[in-house]
């Protein structure tokens, strides 16, 4: 049985869906972002008392057919963007109706009506929390950090990066790395 949970995005998350299965005694094959499988089908009792313990943890178990199909486009945008070392080679519209097999203005008029922001403003978003923990990483240059994360140039990296957090680049890492000093301080 697969049960798909909204917004369990990192190991974090896995690690507290794991202890809930643990707790209530459900075996599971695996524990993976967005997605548990079962090792067994639940009684409807115990699916409610699943969907009871992961909603006091925060997590929301996904029951209708759009609100799963969102999560598979957040998952799959995620996993292209944070996790993934290449980003795709063809335009994510392309890649991301290729994958779920869907007509891509279909996706993203109802990513759009559910969440509230398009979805190339979740994969920009995205793009930047990769930029940022690259950036605080200190092993690419911007140049670099632009080519990886296929940006145009230098230039159009910053102005998304400073459109989303309000800060360049430069501004942004050398805050934290003053703040990650004067920590070393006390």
């Amino acid at each position: 049985m697969r049960i798909f949970i909204k917004n369990m995005l990192n190991i974090r998350c896995k690690i507290l869906v794991k202890t809930e299965l643990e707790k209530l005694g459900i075996p599971y094959i695996s524990v993976e972002q967005g997605e548990v499988l079962l090792s067994e089908q639940l009684s409807p009792q115990r699916y409610q008392q699943l969907k009871d313990a992961l909603s006091i943890s925060g997590f929301e178990v996904i029951d209708d057919k759009k609100s799963l199909l969102i999560q598979k486009i957040k998952q799959l945008i995620i996993d292209m963007v944070l996790f993934s070392d290449e980003l795709p080679v063809e335009n994510y519209s392309s890649y991301i109706s290729k994958k779920l097999n869907y007509n891509y203005t279909y996706l993203a008029n109802l990513f759009s009506e559910i969440e509230g922001i398009t979805i190339e403003h979740f994969i920009i978003s995205n793009k930047i929390e990769k930029v940022k923990e690259l950036l605080l990483e200190n092993e690419l240059n911007l140049t670099q950090i632009a080519e990886k994360m296929h940006y145009s140039s230098v230039a159009h990296l910053s102005n998304q990066f400073k459109k989303v957090t309000g800060l360049t680049p430069t501004n942004f890492k050398n805050i934290k790395e003053n703040i990650r000093n004067s920590g070393e301080k006390l």
